[in-house]
């Protein structure tokens, strides 16, 4: 097979990255791993800056997210007892949308597969060859059968795990890694939000957080040790720490629950985000601890850098947006990471926290709660920073 642009991963990353291709008139492949149904039932967190949104909407794939999402103009915070609002729209200007990823995922293959698109699922033994040259190749076995596709380049997006970033020699990255000493208990339930914006919460017991994936689905999380054992969490004890840590701010509509996992938390940035003719886009590059929703919305970012950095190569030769990807794209990266590192600060509790440290936590959430510049910044970030 040839193509122009061979692409691993049929995640967000992978398949905008695709389709912002198709829409330049530069065709790709996508490899992926795992099979289409697995891909479009995984559920991720589900909520996208307004940048993104508007993408979506503009590039053709966002007509269902506008129908089915829920638009947010901001967030509460819970402590001592009360909420506090942070209304995004009236200090910024703009909102976010809540619409799961997993939802995004499947607009994007019906997408890619309507436009004529190649998106080759259960892709196994993949392997990359000749980053470092003018011809890579993508090798793997499809259906049975040894294959290999023949590219100008390739688009990393196989995630934190996945082939491409082991791919580039040993010396060439530079890697910056934090795991926290905790993780997130997660559940997925079937009732009424509490709700009608998320709640971030801040307890001596520890993090909690609200958020909602529909009408009749609701998401909560709560701060855990990173090797947490759900079998010490039935369902009741679940709820009753929900509501002790969300202070008794909200009545708390109990039912069923559907899904309990443990989340890790980690940052994580490789530098740089490209080698030869690979190019790392989304979590193959960076991870985010989910406190700050930046993980989706970095890889939008960074296959938006990159499509356009194609584009003008196709068009007219010139690589220097191509050579200057990392750098751009690693400049919002780091801010992502500072504004999830400080979120994540801000509400959890730390091991080696002193009572100095939080005393001083709670002063911060209040100055927050009662200071327009401070909660303009919190409204900038999380709405999303400006775009290349």
């Amino acid at each position: 097979m040839r193509t122009r642009i061979g692409i691993v991963g049929a995640g967000p990353a992978g398949l905008m990255l695709s389709h912002l291709l198709h829409r330049a008139g530069i065709e790709s492949i996508v490899v992926e791993a795992r099979s289409r149904q697995y891909c479009e039932a995984r559920i991720r967190a589900g909520l996208i800056e307004q940048w993104a949104a508007d993408m979506l909407v503009e590039t053709g794939v966002g007509a269902r997210m506008q129908r089915e999402s829920m638009v947010h103009d901001g967030i509460h915070m819970a402590f001592g007892g009360a909420l506090h609002r942070i209304d995004f729209h009236k200090l910024v200007g703009k909102r976010v949308t809540i619409y799961g990823q997993q939802e995004v995922v499947k607009d994007l293959i019906a997408q890619r597969l309507a436009d004529g698109g190649q998106i080759l699922f259960e892709a196994s033994d993949v392997a990359l060859h000749g980053i470092d040259g003018r011809n890579p190749k993508i090798t793997f076995t499809h259906e049975g059968r040894a294959q290999e596709i023949d590219c100008d380049f390739i688009g990393g997006c196989d995630g934190f795990h996945g082939v491409c970033r082991p791919s580039i020699p040993d010396g060439v990255l530079t890697t910056y890694d934090r795991e926290y000493p905790f993780g997130w208990l997660g559940i997925l339930a079937k009732t009424t939000p509490v709700a009608d914006e998320l709640i971030y919460a801040y307890h001596p017991r520890g993090f909690a957080l609200f958020s909602m994936r529909g009408p009749t689905l609701v998401r909560y999380y709560l701060q855990c040790a990173p090797d947490e054992n759900l079998d010490l969490w039935p369902d009741e004890k679940i709820w009753d720490e929900l509501e002790t840590r969300l202070g008794g701010t909200r009545p708390l509509p109990r039912g069923p629950l559907v899904e309990k996992i443990i989340a890790p938390m980690r940052s994580f940035v490789a530098e740089p985000m490209q080698h030869g003719r690979l190019f790392l886009a989304g979590d193959s590059a960076h991870i985010v601890p989910p406190t700050g929703a930046k993980g989706m919305n970095l890889a939008f970012a960074d296959v938006r850098v990159l499509s356009r950095a194609l584009a003008e190569f196709y068009r007219s030769g010139a690589s220097d947006l191509l050579e200057s990807y990392s750098q751009t794209c690693l400049r919002r990266v780091w801010k992502a990471q500072r504004f999830s590192w400080w979120m994540t600060r801000l509400f959890h509790q730390f091991p080696d926290e002193t009572p100095f440290d939080k005393k001083r936590q709670v002063a911060e959430l209040d100055y927050l709660a009662s200071s327009e510049v401070a909660a303009t910044s919190l409204a900038e970030n999380y709405v999303g920073l400006p775009v290349e």
